[in-house]
């Protein structure tokens, strides 16, 4: 599968595009950060360029 064909959604604390990865595929409606930097984050106030 091309990577233009998989699945995307929006980080909730940088608000950047992220593409699925095969290490998410059982649990890819439960994802919502890009990182483990947004997710470390995710209680700050928004500190990304």
């Amino acid at each position: 599968m091309k990577k233009s064909h998989l699945p995307t959604k929006v980080c909730k604390v940088c608000e950047r595009p992220f593409t699925w990865r095969k290490k998410w595929e059982k649990v890819w409606e439960e994802v919502q950060y890009c990182s483990n930097r947004c997710r470390n984050n995710k209680n700050r106030q928004k500190n990304f360029s």
